[in-house]
């Protein structure tokens, strides 16, 4: 019987790679993980975590704006940007010695550099090579910039949070959840932000109510959306970069952010030495239990090819490690998943988007309730903003298959009914519950008429 240097090797040392290993050496197995950067991937170091708390930076400039209808009188604000930076860098150094103290306290070993595989059991790092009964590949995916002219002044999300300096003009090219989260961000720190896409409309994989509500808020909070069009040509100016679209306008920036879509970390991992086939666009092919072509190579998150957030990779890597180490009891239900995007003001959505529910259930058999109001802190505040809610049903169970929300704390709020939704959760289930009142959230357990059409 051959023997192994690890029972597990992992490479990527990001949300699914570190759960995988923490919690598969801590049930015994010999593990390894790989990283060639700081641990945490990009979640932790240029994602979601350094994103939500820019986030919460550009809040404040709407609470101060706020508080004078609370009876506030605040002086002047100023925001300092390189205070903000080096406050957030401070949180992520802790978070990736977090990291670090865990795999370690765990007993499992930490290998420094970039790994790719030999074969189907060796993993090569630099000069020296591992084998291992089994490895996971967790690399995670990066940023998708297009070959068009100027490419080279154009920057990713991963390079968002060290801008030096703060850009007054910043142009956010795509429309999905990352081009829209920056685009809000920058808003509210200051800068003049104009959303730029091919497409019709943003946020095209979420419920069309959502996306048409939230564009609308995005636009009267200041943001320039300008849809059907594209850059053809970028170049550099006197006073910064300009941008000639498809239409032959043309718009001045400070930066061009492209964020169009994230594309599987593949490449050099020596996945055809090891037998290890990826689909159309790069992403590891793997079955029900993320096992790979090759019987000894499993994938877990965004290199896979299931769906890209970090909960899901951290789900997933739970799989993978009761498959091999534990009772293999462990699954993952990717129905009723939520998810939100802390754009200003925030979405929260969980299950299917109405469209998809008519397509899965049958057009005549789902019921839609919709609500849109002021929320009770904007009676006082002076902000026109407004919330948006939705209930898709399917008929036939009474099961609540869809929910939907745009609101302040969409997240925290659609976060519970998730729960509900996963246990099989009814309309008549949500109407027989008592609301918190006054909250935005008890207009989720009210809503008693259908909406029209």
């Amino acid at each position: 019987m051959r023997t192994f240097d690890f029972d597990l090797f992992v490479i990527g040392g990001g949300s699914g790679g570190v759960r995988a290993a923490r919690m598969a050496a801590q049930r015994g197995a010999r593990v390894a993980l790989a990283e060639c950067a700081e641990l945490g991937g990009t979640c932790v170091n240029v994602g979601c975590i350094p994103k939500k708390l820019y986030s919460y930076a550009a809040g404040y400039a709407e609470a101060f704006e706020e508080a004078a209808g609370f009876g506030w009188d605040l002086g002047e604000a100023r925001f300092d940007w390189s205070r903000l930076k080096t406050n957030r860098a401070r949180e992520i150094r802790r978070l990736n010695e977090v990291y670090r103290s865990l795999l370690e306290g765990a007993g499992a070993t930490l290998v420094q550099g970039w790994a790719q595989l030999a074969d189907a059991h060796t993993v090569q790092v630099g000069e020296r090579r591992f084998t291992a009964q089994h490895v996971l590949l967790a690399t995670g995916g990066m940023p998708f910039v297009p070959d068009l002219p100027g490419r080279e002044h154009v920057v990713v999300s991963d390079a968002m949070f060290d801008l030096d300096p703060f850009p007054k003009r910043l142009l956010v090219v795509g429309g999905g959840y990352i081009a829209c989260e920056f685009a809000s961000i920058f808003n509210g720190l200051g800068a003049q932000v104009t959303l730029l896409l091919r497409r019709a409309h943003i946020l095209s994989d979420f419920d069309e109510d959502v996306r048409h509500f939230l564009a609308k808020e995005m636009g009267k909070a200041g943001i320039d959306i300008k849809l059907n069009v594209s850059i053809e040509t970028l170049s550099r100016t006197r006073g910064g970069l300009r941008a000639t679209l498809s239409r032959g306008q043309q718009l001045e920036a400070d930066t061009v952010l492209y964020a169009i879509g994230r594309v599987p970390l593949t490449a050099c991992l020596g996945l055809e030495a090891a037998g290890v086939k990826v689909d159309g666009q790069g992403a590891i092919v793997v079955d029900a239990h993320y096992r790979s072509s090759q019987p000894s190579v499993f994938a877990v998150g965004d290199v896979s090819t299931r769906k890209q957030l970090t909960p899901v990779a951290l789900a997933e890597a739970m799989v993978v490690v009761d498959h091999l180490f534990g009772k293999g009891r462990r699954r993952l239900a990717y129905e009723y998943i939520p998810t939100a995007v802390f754009t200003h003001p925030n979405v929260g959505t969980c299950g299917y988007t109405e469209a998809e529910a008519r397509a899965k259930f049958g057009a005549d058999r789902i019921t839609v309730f919709c609500t849109e109001f002021k929320p009770l802190r904007h009676t006082l505040s002076g902000r026109s903003e407004r919330t948006f809610m939705k209930l898709v049903v399917e008929k036939g169970s009474d099961r609540v298959v869809g929910l939907h929300m745009v609101g302040a704390e969409a997240g925290e709020i659609v976060q519970g009914f998730a729960v509900a939704m996963n246990a099989g959760a009814t309309k008549a289930q949500f109407d027989a519950t008592i609301g918190i009142h006054p909250t935005a959230a008890e207009e989720f357990v009210t809503m008693r008429e259908p909406a029209p059409g």
